[in-house]
């Protein structure tokens, strides 16, 4: 069952792999016999589904849970049963691609304003005239 990220983007099966893996969570002496953890592998390096811009994003916010080749690896082991951990992982993996297909605003450059220039000069004046201060007094007969 393909993942629907958004109502245009949709991630086919082809691109995802689920595994389930013994968990460290919930689930008292069930843990140690039962394969309740979910290990959701995203191919994003094969898919089609994304453009170029959305797969550099997408590798920038995944970080740790980049693999070496490529794929992006949820672990979900929150919940006692595989079914909740494996809603859990493809939720996360659609909230993430979602974050990636958010074209960040580009940044304005703004200049200072001419009172904050002003401002600043005029702290600087101030702080020369306190340091010439601090230099060695001479009396008027001195040269």
């Amino acid at each position: 069952m393909p993942i629907a990220v958004t109502p245009s983007v949709v991630i086919p099966d082809s691109d995802l792999s689920l595994s389930f893996v013994r968990s460290s969570g919930p689930g008292g002496q069930n843990v140690n016999k039962v394969s309740s953890a979910a290990q959701l592998r995203f191919d994003l390096a094969a898919t089609a589904v994304l453009d170029e811009r959305v797969k550099h994003r997408l590798r920038a916010l995944a970080g740790h849970r980049l693999t070496g080749d490529g794929a992006i690896l949820i672990t979900a082991r929150n919940h006692r049963t595989q079914e909740r951990n494996r809603a859990e992982a493809l939720e996360r993996l659609r909230e993430l691609v979602r974050r990636a297909l958010a074209e960040p605003r580009p940044r304005k450059p703004t200049r200072p304003t001419h009172a904050s220039q002003r401002r600043r000069l005029e702290g600087k004046n101030r702080d020369s005239r306190s340091k010439q201060l601090r230099g060695r007094v001479r009396w008027e007969g001195e040269a």
